[in-house]
């Protein structure tokens, strides 16, 4: 009986899952956007403050190594004291 209950349970949880708000986002009634910053030239639409810039997930160029090469000595690089 357990294991037919989670078997119907399953595809239950998945349509639930499923089924999510698909209509645009908008301001609650009687509330506005935000201010438009003082550099934009329009005001933003939904969308664009939506989607991220750039600047949050930059691209890796701290590392100096472009192959698997061994790494030169570092004489900072000291273990732990202890």
């Amino acid at each position: 009986m357990i294991k037919l209950r989670s078997l119907l349970a399953i595809p239950v949880l998945l349509a639930l899952a499923a089924c999510g708000k698909r209509d645009m986002l908008r301001p609650i009634d009687g509330h506005s956007l935000p201010p438009r910053p003082a550099t934009a030239a329009v005001q933003p639409d939904v969308p664009t403050l939506l989607t991220p810039p750039v600047e949050t997930r930059p691209g890796r160029s701290d590392d100096v190594l472009r192959r698997s090469e061994e790494r030169p000595d570092d004489r900072f690089n000291l273990p732990p004291p202890g």
